[in-house]
């Protein structure tokens, strides 16, 4: 065989070894960031870290835990796979998961018709309902749900009970991912006149704020049309692959009692099952928001 020829075929032989190649990477290209999900070593995880008792910092060891938190480790644990989280404010969490910088959001997230459509949704391993937290002081001159309007409503802008609290005609008053002794602190002076959140985080937060002045307004607990069947996990949409992995786990731990475990170790009961309460109301959580 002559140079040429060898040339040839070796020029060839490297050629058709190029296009297997190219054809493997355009497979792989064309794989979806969420079957990718699945096969990956560590979870990056978006939550508040600011969120007691579901995602915050340990005071004495500083090291990030909460309900929310422990049970993404517990699933990721049966998973075999590590955990990476990311702090970040509600919007930034459902913005990390919609472009794909997190594969999932934990931090009390209520499993809603709304969210159903914007989001794949774990299996629902807690279940609650929500209340207002007034002054000492005369309610914060709130005694029934007529009394919200022209008041001042602590939240974070976009979530739910801002649009609850707007909706209802409060004037809101809207935080960045700050701690629950901020929001405390703020309706306790008068700069705010209350807040609306999950009954179970309202009762730790005051409980682990003495001298607050504060407490849980009798006879307003509520639901909304939002809430959907519970709290669980967010991610994107089209992971259904990571779905099954995670609701698959979040249902073993259901089953053997790990959840329920870290329920009572962090709200002191056993939110897996449904509250026995009574209910003053349930809120059409309306499209209308201005977030001001």
């Amino acid at each position: 065989m002559n140079k040429t020829k060898k040339w040839l075929v070796l020029g060839l032989g490297l050629s058709m070894v190029l296009s297997a190649g190219l054809v493997g990477c355009g497979k792989s290209s064309t794989q979806t960031t969420a079957q990718q999900a699945t096969k990956k070593k560590t979870l990056i995880v978006a939550t508040s870290g600011t969120l007691y008792p579901t995602s915050f910092h340990d005071p004495k060891s500083k090291k990030l835990t909460g309900f929310d938190v422990e049970v993404v480790k517990a699933v990721a644990k049966g998973l075999h796979k590590k955990v990476e989280f990311k702090e970040l404010g509600v919007d930034g969490q459902l913005t990390a998961v919609k472009t794909g910088k997190a594969d999932i959001a934990a931090n009390d997230f209520g499993l809603s018709p709304a969210r159903k459509k914007d989001f794949a949704l774990s299996t629902v391993y807690k279940h609650s309902f929500s209340s207002l937290v007034v002054r000492d002081k005369n309610d914060s001159g709130i005694h029934s749900w007529a009394d919200i309007k022209g008041k001042k409503a602590a939240g974070e802008a976009g979530t739910n009970y801002q649009r609850l609290a707007q909706q209802l005609g409060a004037k809101l008053v809207n935080y960045d991912n700050v701690s629950n002794d901020v929001y405390m602190r703020d309706v306790k002076n008068g700069k705010t006149d209350f807040i609306m959140n999950d009954y179970y985080l309202q009762k730790l937060a005051l409980a682990a704020t003495p001298n607050s002045q504060l407490h849980i307004a009798k006879g307003l607990y509520f639901t909304t049309s939002d809430d959907g069947s519970g709290v669980g996990m967010l991610m994107k949409k089209d992971n259904t692959a990571l779905r099954h992995q995670i609701d698959k786990e979040v249902k073993v731990l259901l089953k053997n009692g790990t959840i329920k475990k870290l329920a009572v170790k962090y709200y002191g009961a056993d939110v897996t099952q449904q509250p026995k309460v009574h209910i003053s109301k349930n809120f059409k959580i309306k499209s209308q928001y201005n977030g001001q």
